[in-house]
Order: structure tokens, then sequence, then C-alpha cells
């Protein structure tokens, strides 16, 4: 069994994802430790209509879109150090992180 670590980020922002992903990154090359990625996951696009007024006029509509973009980091080597790392760095609002072994 392969000891490394899976971190999956996501955010409706694409700059803060990619800032917080070089924070990531720069802070495991300080301890040593290889990283494979950003591996850019597709991107999720959910797009909503909505009636502007539902009485009158019906064929008026407004549509708004959501993407949230995903990365993902692969960390070989799972030890304490990296644990401990990853607890120190601090995630602006707006990104969700997920982890896996």
């Amino acid at each position: 069994m392969k000891n490394e670590l899976k971190i999956r980020l996501f955010s409706y922002d694409h700059r803060l994802l990619d800032d917080v992903v070089r924070n990531i990154m720069k802070s495991m090359d300080e301890i040593g430790v290889k990283v494979r990625g950003p591996i850019p996951l597709p991107t999720k696009k959910e797009v909503f209509t909505i009636c502007r007024s539902p009485h009158v006029n019906k064929p008026s509509r407004e549509q708004f879109e959501r993407r949230t973009h995903k990365r993902l980091l692969i960390i070989d080597g799972n030890n304490g150090e990296v644990i401990k790392k990853l607890k120190s760095i601090s995630l602006a609002s707006g990104i969700e992180i997920k982890i896996s072994l």
C-alpha cells in the first residue's frame, strides 16, 4: 500500500484556489516532501433560471451560473510532520478542503 495523502480543494474563485495550492506546494517543499499536482479536475457548472415576473411577463427570465473549480494534490511520504505543516497553513474563506489517505 502506498503511503500517500490526497488533498482535494474546491472553490468558486479559481485565483484564490491557485494561491492556496501554491502555498501548500511551497510549505511541502520546505520539509522536502514530493508533491504531485496540482491536477485540475473538471469544473462543475450550475445554471439557474429564474422568472423575473412570474405573473405578467412569463418569457422574461434571468440566468445565473455558479462554477466550482477543483484541484487535486497528491503528497507522497505521509508522516506526522506533513500533517503538522498542513494544519498550520491558513486557508482563505471560500476554500473547501477534503483530505483522504
